[in-house]
């Protein structure tokens, strides 16, 4: 595993010219190696002093690399043990992303399998959900979402089609998609629960009828107030771990 994240980190330098900052490209060479499958799910990172030896940096870079992958959920270190690769994925409730960013953060590949792809006029719920006027279209999107071959989130989504015309206009992350026609949303709501997977969901997740599954709830906003995004979305229980940040109200 060294050889190869030593092979990244020399060809990174390369393409680069050497501009990147040196812990920014040891981020990039452990990402590159994670994804091509090097780097395995609870695998144990050499130590500090190993790393900065093999590349030739200082410990405090190779900390620092490694720092900002524990903070982005990619590594986990466990006092007395090492730093390890991490088995789940960490969502933050705290950033607004969507599941290719989050993926592609920690170095894993998305990959998405549409269910279904329809326009139509919008139901009850999703006048309500999405702030529109009765009679009004969107476009609905069902996706099963993917880390390489692995099953992990079931989504649907519905968007007013009076900002995506064509539901044929997402290839695969909707964030990106809305980012190209000027419209990712800046805030969301969310609500999560836990359910048990029914046996569609459970078969299209590859688990057992019953598994414990994370259900999310997401309208998202443009900068202008409207909502852009309902969506609701079961993630599997056994890959996920969510967090958020709380601060204290002030007392002053």
């Amino acid at each position: 595993m060294v050889t190869d994240l030593v092979s990244q980190y020399r060809r990174l330098g390369r393409q680069d010219g050497a501009r990147a900052l040196n812990y920014m490209r040891l981020r990039q060479a452990m990402l590159a190696t994670l994804e091509s499958g090097d780097l395995q799910p609870g695998q144990m990172l050499p130590g500090e002093r190993e790393l900065a030896q093999r590349l030739a940096l200082s410990r405090v870079t190779v900390r620092k690399a490694i720092a900002g992958l524990v903070d982005d959920g990619v590594l986990i270190q466990r006092h007395g043990a090492g730093t390890f690769v991490a088995e789940r994925i960490v969502k933050s409730f705290s950033r607004l992303t969507g599941f290719t960013d989050d993926l592609r953060a920690r170095g894993l590949k998305p990959r998405v399998r549409f269910l279904d792809r329809q326009t139509g006029v919008a139901t009850p719920a999703e006048t309500l959900a999405l702030h529109l006027s009765p009679g009004a279209r969107v476009v609905r999107l069902r996706r099963l979402r993917f880390a390489g071959n692995t099953p992990l989130a079931l989504e649907d989504t519905s968007v007013p089609q009076a900002v995506l015309h064509d539901p044929k206009q997402v290839r695969q992350s909707l964030y990106d998609t809305l980012e190209k026609l000027g419209c990712r949303p800046v805030r969301a709501l969310q609500r999560l629960r836990a359910v048990a997977l029914d046996a569609a969901q459970a078969k299209l997740l590859d688990l057992p009828p019953g598994s414990p599954a994370l259900a999310i709830e997401r309208r998202a906003f443009l900068a202008d107030g409207r909502v852009v995004e309902f969506t609701s979305s079961i993630y599997r229980g056994d890959a996920y771990d969510f967090v958020a940040e709380l601060h204290a109200e002030s007392t002053a």
